[in-house]
Parts: structure tokens; C-alpha cells; sequence
């Protein structure tokens, strides 16, 4: 008898485990420090070797990219955490991190060419564009589009 209650206590309990849905539950912010330092090392490469952003606007010395790579990382995180609320499942704040990242290093790496670019206009002050609040048709330009038609 001891028996049949037993083998049907653990008949009940593999039904109810059946029954019930599994519920895992995993949160994706904060991102664990192996991931934040893959982040690092990834904006470290995207500023320090050559690529579509090295080509516009210049790449940096290893020890200094690595350096703005892990202020950048630093900023975006503490930019998105302030963001988050217990209502968040994490993708927003995520989102937000991750625009916070690309938004400062789109920054650095424009602030660090405009004194370079500038530096370069002083040495070629032949190749500097007209002042911006001249009209147009002073500088030599106005506006107006010709076509030009050859004859064969």
C-alpha cells in the first residue's frame, strides 16, 4: 500500500511539474563585465585601425584609443543606467547604451579632426572654403545650376 501512495505522490508531482510552464528568467542590463570589456575592446579596434570612420576622420594611437574607449564605455553605461526603471525589461536601456556609445564616438573622433583640419587650413589658407556669412554671389557662387551642351 506504502507503495501505490508513493508511486502515485510522484505521479501527481510529475504531472503538476508537466503542467506548469517553465519560466527562465534572465535580465540583459545591467550587461556583465565580460561583456562591457568586449565593448571596450571593440571601440578600441573601431578607433585605432583603419575603417570607413578612420578614413573621414583619422585613427588614434593604441594607448589613447584605449583610453577614450573606456571613458566612452563608462559614460554610455552611466548615461543609460540613469535611464532605467523596474519596468524596464532591460531591451530599452539597452538601446540607449548602445546610441550613447556611438553618439560619443562619433564625438571624440570629430573634436579630435576639427583641430587637425584646422591646423591643416592655417598651413593651405588657399584651400579655405569662403566665410560662411558672405552671400554666395561674392564668393563667386549663385547658385544657379547651366548645363552644357557639346557638339559631337
Amino acid at each position: 500500500m506504502a507503495e501505490i501512495d508513493s508511486a502515485q505522490s510522484q505521479e501527481t508531482v510529475s504531472q503538476e511539474t508537466q503542467n506548469k510552464p517553465m519560466t527562465t528568467s534572465f535580465s540583459i542590463w545591467p550587461p556583465t563585465q565580460r561583456t562591457r570589456d568586449a565593448v571596450i575592446n571593440r571601440l578600441i579596434e573601431s578607433l585605432s585601425t583603419p575603417s570607413i570612420l578612420s578614413k573621414r576622420y583619422g585613427t588614434l594611437p593604441q594607448d589613447e584609443a584605449s583610453e577614450t574607449a573606456r571613458l566612452i564605455e563608462e559614460e554610455a553605461f552611466a548615461a543609460a543606467g540613469s535611464t532605467a526603471t523596474d519596468a524596464d525589461d532591460g531591451i530599452e536601456i539597452l538601446q540607449v547604451y548602445s546610441k550613447e556609445i556611438s553618439k560619443r564616438m562619433l564625438d571624440t573622433v570629430k573634436s579630435r579632426s576639427a583641430p587637425a583640419a584646422a591646423s591643416e587650413g592655417e598651413s593651405k589658407p588657399s584651400e579655405l572654403p569662403a566665410d560662411a556669412s558672405e552671400p554666395s554671389s561674392a564668393s563667386g557662387l549663385t547658385g544657379e545650376v547651366s548645363s552644357v551642351e557639346t557638339e559631337p
